[in-house]
């Protein structure tokens, strides 16, 4: 193979992890135009690459690319939101009953070190640390379920829903309600109760959409 090529495919995907970065930081703003041409030249990068890498955050969701308009960040609307939450619920309550199942000491050592680290940040109301550790918790989970495309569709799902990251943190008392719900899905994998389990995790993603809903009303109040 060509070394050029590989050279050109590991820089498209460098531009992607860059701009999905900028997303999900809300530096790109969703349903921002992205400008190409400054991008490129930010870059300093031809507009192949570049537009390689687009696609690749098209087919995740992240940007929609509208013929003749250009490529926009996507904007997440209530009903994209209804739709995604209970899939989640299914597919990560499903995570957390097959992570029981096979759970090993390391594995329930590594879920209470993360828990501790959620409650610290609780206590101290960090709630940008809080969200990365939170992040870390689920993803253990899904390591420990060992069902490997289980968790890309989780992932995938998930790069989308950091379209909205922080909101539903947001409110008032949703961090301490968050860890409580860790804790219950952590007592019932620790206990070996897979049914409890699946259970938690899936009522703890739907209670998370519900305070994204309480978010995004009381950010419509008027002032």
């Amino acid at each position: 193979m060509d070394p050029s090529q590989i050279a050109q495919t590991a820089l498209y995907q460098e531009v992607a992890e860059r701009l999905r970065q900028r997303i999900f930081a809300h530096q790109l703003a969703p349903g921002a135009r992205i400008d190409e041409q400054a991008l490129a030249i930010d870059y300093g990068i031809s507009r192949t690459p570049l537009r390689e890498a687009l696609k690749v955050l098209a087919a995740e969701g992240l940007v929609t690319l509208r013929p003749r308009r250009g490529c926009f960040v996507t904007e997440i609307s209530e009903q994209d939101l209804d739709d995604i939450f209970p899939l989640m619920a299914m597919l990560e309550g499903r995570c957390a009953l097959e992570a029981t199942t096979r759970a090993q000491p390391e594995d329930l050592a590594r879920l209470d070190a993360l828990h501790a680290e959620l409650q610290r940040f609780a206590e101290s109301n960090e709630i940008e640390r809080f969200f990365e550790v939170n992040q870390a918790f689920h993803y253990q989970i899904q390591e420990m379920s060992g069902n490997r495309r289980l968790r890309q569709v989780i992932q995938d799902l998930r790069k989308v829903l950091k379209l909205t990251r922080l909101f539903s943190l947001s409110i008032d008392g949703r961090v301490q309600q968050s860890l409580a719900e860790h804790a219950i899905i952590l007592a019932a994998i620790k206990a070996g109760d897979a049914a409890g389990a699946q259970v938690a995790m899936h009522d703890h993603i739907l209670a998370g959409r519900q305070a994204l809903a309480r978010s995004n009303a009381i950010q419509e109040l008027p002032t």
